[in-house]
């Protein structure tokens, strides 16, 4: 039994890595000004925060059916079974995509995962799974290991930039107006599938602070793999990596980011923290 590994764009995980375990990835789409764009295809991150500066609010959408079918197809030939692992299902139908494409592909069965996440934590599983699957075990094997572990992932996003989130319509203007003059800093962070706000806080640098609170609390010491996820702001994470590692030397930090799909939601200077047990 030979068991394919499938994501999405919105994981993250970089095509070496994917490369690396044998992970198939299917891009969600970006819209800007009528033209279309697969996420980490044909539009990487950097590329689109360049892009948003001058050009109006991108639209995303998930893959279409055929894509899926195509690639579950494809898969056919050289897989008995294929596990698809998406971003929540609270805030994409990525996840429904693949369940309705699965249905309608014959020799190969096709095991959707909703991850009830996003980002480089929805790569976590995708790699843990791949990881599984590559030492010969199976869908029956892996999804209850990866069920698990979502008992312990989490992740906290902190916004910048309030106008981002009021030019999506997430925002009053006169909440961004004040928002902005008080310096308030949302703390958003998944709860039943879907984003939503976890505490106001004044600052950054508060923000920022409230955050390693959170994963002292969760990790409790123990072994975990974390993720700092930025909307392009490299250089602050990579500082931010630095510090954390030497606080905890329990936990393994990597480093990722917010692309097109995500980043049009959340905007540029975001940060975010994600975390899950080691296997």
């Amino acid at each position: 039994m030979k068991t394919a590994i499938v994501t999405d764009s919105t994981a993250y995980i970089t095509k070496e890595v994917r490369d690396k375990y044998d992970i198939h990835m299917i891009p969600l789409t970006v819209v800007f000004d009528n033209e279309i764009y697969e996420e980490e295809v044909d539009l990487q991150a950097g590329q689109f925060y360049e892009e948003v500066k001058s050009k109006a609010l991108p639209t995303t959408s998930q893959p279409s059916i055929g894509k899926f079918a195509e690639l579950f197809e494809q898969l056919s030939k050289e897989y008995d079974e294929v596990i698809s692992i998406h971003l929540s299902s609270g805030i994409s139908g990525t996840y429904q995509g693949a369940i309705t494409a699965g249905n309608m592909v014959d020799n190969i069965n096709v095991f959707a995962f909703d991850t009830e996440i996003s980002c480089m934590v929805q790569g976590f599983y995708a790699i843990e799974a791949a990881k599984l699957a590559k030492s010969g075990k199976t869908a029956a094997d892996i999804i209850p290991v990866l069920e698990e572990l979502k008992k312990t992932s989490h992740a906290y996003f902190m916004v910048d930039d309030l106008a981002h989130l009021q030019r999506g319509g997430r925002l009053s203007s006169a909440q961004a107006l004040i928002g902005s003059l008080l310096q308030v800093k949302p703390l958003l962070h998944f709860a039943d599938k879907v984003i939503v706000p976890f505490e106001k806080i004044r600052t950054r640098k508060k923000a920022m602070k409230r955050i390693v609170d959170l994963l002292a609390e969760a990790t409790n010491g123990e072994e975990y793999q974390a993720v700092i996820i930025h909307a392009n702001r490299e250089e602050e994470a990579h500082e931010w990596k630095a510090e954390l590692a030497e606080r905890f030397p329990n936990i393994e930090f990597s480093i990722s980011y917010f692309g097109a799909v995500i980043g049009t939601h959340l905007g540029e200077g975001s940060m975010g923290l994600g975390w899950m047990k080691k296997i």
